[in-house]
């Protein structure tokens, strides 16, 4: 009889524990990444659609920006997963690389944005948790996470695009 009252009240516990983490998330975490997805809706709306368009179309020309700038812009004002549709604006032997750096970025953003990506902020959370423990700041964790993003996800663009065309050409002589 122990036995199950036992499991009883560890299988109750259990969803109580989880009920607890619940109402800490939505009283912690939930109204800020609100207030910042209106925040930037509301930035999307003042500038304009259309204008935000045309400068994502004129950084994809150059390499450094269509790996760096462009991602970021898609990142942080698409959220994950339309993020990736910005790829629209390049040509086709550029998308897979785009694509790379995008999705290589919606992690290193979290730390300053977290509403480019709530559903995988508990990547930066953990990492979070374990610097506070050790009594450093949070902000320059935030910031180097980012810049290490930016400097992986122009890498892996590069690389990727390298690899897009030659691939390519292959296709082309066979």
């Amino acid at each position: 009889m122990d036995v199950l009252a036992n499991f009883a009240q560890s299988f109750i516990g259990l969803f109580q524990e989880g009920g607890k983490v619940f109402l800490s998330l939505a009283g912690g975490i939930l109204p800020t990444l609100i207030t910042l997805m209106t925040a930037v809706n509301a930035f999307i709306k003042l500038v304009g659609q259309e204008r935000i368009n045309r400068l994502a179309q004129a950084a994809g020309k150059y390499t450094l920006l269509r790996y760096t700038v462009m991602p970021v812009m898609a990142v942080f004002f698409l959220t994950n997963p339309m993020a990736y549709t910005f790829g629209r604006f390049l040509p086709e032997k550029y998308k897979p690389a785009f694509y790379d750096a995008a999705v290589s970025f919606v992690h290193p953003i979290t730390g300053l944005f977290p509403h480019a990506n709530p559903a995988e902020l508990f990547v930066y959370m953990g990492i979070a948790q374990g610097i506070q423990q050790l009594g450093l700041p949070l902000g320059e964790l935030a910031v180097r996470y980012f810049l290490v993003g930016v400097i992986v996800i122009f890498i892996r663009g590069l690389v990727t695009e390298r690899l897009t065309v030659r691939m390519m050409r292959q296709r082309e002589r066979a």
